[in-house]
């Protein structure tokens, strides 16, 4: 029989890489994961690994029984939010990841709702990047978190990963001087300016660098900044331009002008696959989507544009 420990162990490995990785995210020694997957192999009754140098690769067999690995830990999520349903009510800590601009919208007035109605239910928080969500779904660090995508930028989950959709948002561009042309053309016209965008690696660097190539040009970085408020107040200060997502543009510092672009970004509510139906779990999706619902209603009595 194979024994479900050591598979999820070969799951890790399948998708952060190595051994190492898995090692360091699961609070293993390496050589602990090494001898739990040469005994996973012991009972498959065939090589998992291919072996090479320092590194190893899933050999057709091994790749195999990852996807069926999925499968039942599916299922064991399944099982226990069928049995979480048996109780007449909801106690325990649910564990939520979301990134910074979600943090202030919709999961600090969610809270208040689960600490008033759920007095039993502790919403703890972490913030994170939605890059990092898949891992650390699958390794049970976090038990549902926000994740978010653009148009230009997808996010690639992965398998085990369930989502949710809660809120379409508008992107804009934030400058200091009124756009000389419509839509998306309007990024054209500063193919000279300074740029302000975020970090490389994160969605949004990646989603600004792209909407300028798009049109033609590499932006001129002058500045990286994660913190969309930060952002704005440099485009207040004449530091540049930027793009900035509807959440992340609650607070406009006076000056700055916010012009619609077509493109999107999407949030989602990100799952371990089979979780979704957890009572728990369920309760915090409800209130997450009643304050998406009320962000919506409050962005269409506010216009989201500084005075000049």
């Amino acid at each position: 029989m194979l024994d479900i420990r050591k598979l999820r162990l070969l799951r890790e490995l399948a998708h952060r890489g190595t051994i190492a990785a898995v090692a360091e995210a699961l609070s293993y020694t390496p050589s602990a994961v090494s001898q739990q997957l040469t005994a996973l192999e012991r009972e498959a009754g065939r090589p998992l690994l291919t072996r090479t140098g320092r590194g190893v690769s899933l050999t057709p067999a091994g790749i195999l029984l990852v996807e069926h690995t999925e499968l039942v830990l599916a299922d064991l999520e399944r099982a226990e939010a069928a049995l979480s349903e048996t109780e007449t009510r909801l106690a325990g800590s649910v564990r939520l990841g979301a990134f910074p601009t979600a943090l202030r919208t919709i999961v600090l007035p969610a809270m208040r709702e689960i600490a008033s109605a759920e007095a039993a239910l502790e919403l703890t928080v972490t913030e994170v990047d939605p890059a990092d969500v898949p891992d650390l779904l699958r390794s049970g660090q976090l038990d549902l978190a926000l994740v978010h995508e653009y148009d230009n930028v997808p996010s690639a989950m992965g398998s085990g990963i369930e989502l949710e959709p809660l809120l379409d948002e508008v992107v804009y561009l934030a400058s200091r001087t009124p756009p000389e042309a419509s839509g998306d053309a309007v990024i054209r016209g500063h193919s000279a300016s300074k740029w302000i965008v975020g970090n490389p690696g994160t969605l949004c660097h990646t989603m600004t660098i792209r909407t300028c190539q798009a049109h033609g040009y590499e932006p001129r970085v002058a500045h990286r900044v994660d913190d969309f408020a930060t952002v704005l107040r440099l485009v207040a200060a004449g530091a540049g331009v930027a793009l900035v997502p509807q959440l992340g543009a609650t607070d406009v510092p006076k000056g700055v002008i916010l012009t619609p672009l077509t493109i999107g970004r999407r949030t989602r509510i990100a799952y371990r696959l089979g979780s979704r139906s957890q009572p728990m779990f369920k309760a915090v999706s409800v209130e997450l989507q009643h304050a998406a619902r009320q962000f919506r209603v409050d962005s269409t009595t506010r216009t989201p544009q500084s005075e000049s």
